[in-house]
């Protein structure tokens, strides 16, 4: 980093001194890299943009809000770059030992008015995907290691870097390492494997490497991982979701890049936010705070980033025309040991 007198004396001249001490602690805590004084000043600029906005939207009492986190020297645009096409939606998906979901005719009065899967011990601490496209090898995860809870009684993590440097054609896989995949895609490989391995056998190092590794296979698959089947959840159904989640974590698509998504810091985002679906998430639950009804996502961006990894979405018919906020309804999934 820049640390020298001349560049800062050169900074003390063209920033706001209200900005760039707040600026340089942003910098420290979230250990922020910029190799150039182009790119320190480019940050800046759109560290100074986000905390204006972020003040704006929180002056208004809204049902969320807003704060800095790794994305704030990012732009919109820097930050759909960040994450965006890392769903391949029109990745080929083998449709041998599907499991559909038709029951459209459950008694609604038997739905739980709440789940939380985190307090009943079906969830594991938070990850970080890191820059690497692997979004979807973690909601695969979760997914799993839900499954697993359930049935055994015994939460365990699973391996995500097994799915980004095994899960793919030359592997007998469909999906695309840190150039992204489709749940379904990694639960039919996992299935195939005979199960997948842990996280302490097969530790995700992609990223910080912003690559697949070569597929090693040292480890052991854990006992009861083979996936027999999964169900997908028939879209743009609260209903048809919430019957799915008093089961178990589901894997579930949505469109992540938002402004106020990628600085959301607490509450239930209400804002709009559509259907272009470019973000694979854990489902772990829904319910109702101040009237408003909400689902719980568990991201895979660390613990830095929204309320402690999680981020509460609007629930409800009103968003989207009824295929969820940020199209969360659209492409729900779940296996089955």
């Amino acid at each position: 980093m820049f640390r020298i007198f001349t560049f800062f004396a050169f900074l003390s001249a063209v920033l706001s001194n209200s900005f760039i001490d707040r600026f340089e602690d942003w910098i420290n805590d979230f250990g922020i890299k910029y190799s150039t004084q182009h790119k320190y000043l480019d940050m800046y600029d759109k560290w100074v943009s986000n905390d204006k906005f972020i003040d704006e939207i929180n002056s208004k009492n809204l049902s969320y809000t807003l704060g800095h986190n790794q994305f704030s020297g990012m732009d919109t645009d820097d930050f759909t770059n960040h994450i965006s096409s890392k769903i391949n939606r029109g990745l080929f998906v083998d449709n041998d030992n599907v499991e559909i979901n038709l029951n459209q005719s459950f008694d609604l009065q038997s739905l739980l008015p709440s789940v939380n899967w985190v307090e009943m011990g079906a969830v594991t601490e938070i990850k970080n995907q890191g820059q690497c496209g692997s979004c979807w090898s973690f909601s695969t995860t979760g997914a799993l290691e839900g499954a697993y809870f359930v049935k055994y009684g015994e939460l365990l993590s699973f391996s995500e870097q097994q799915l980004v440097d095994c899960d793919n054609f030359k592997n007998g896989g469909r999906d695309m390492g840190c150039n992204g995949g489709l749940m379904d895609n990694a639960f039919k490989w996992i299935s195939k494997n005979g199960g997948i391995c842990s996280e302490v056998d097969y530790p995700y190092f992609s990223g910080e490497t912003m690559a697949n590794g070569a597929c090693q296979k040292s480890c052991s698959e854990v006992m009861n991982t083979d996936i027999k089947s999964y169900v997908d959840v028939i879209p743009s159904s609260d209903d048809e979701m919430m019957s799915a989640l008093t089961k178990q974590p589901v894997s579930v698509a949505i469109q992540a890049n938002q402004r106020t998504f990628q600085l959301y810091k607490s509450g239930i985002l209400t804002d709009e936010c559509g259907t272009d679906l470019d973000h694979g998430v854990l489902l772990v639950g829904y319910g109702n705070m101040n009237n408003e009804n909400y689902y719980i996502i568990k991201n895979s961006w660390g613990k830095s980033w929204g309320m402690d990894g999680y981020i509460y979405l609007g629930r409800g018919s009103e968003y989207n025309k009824g295929d969820g906020q940020c199209g969360v309804l659209l492409q729900g999934s779940y296996p089955c040991l």
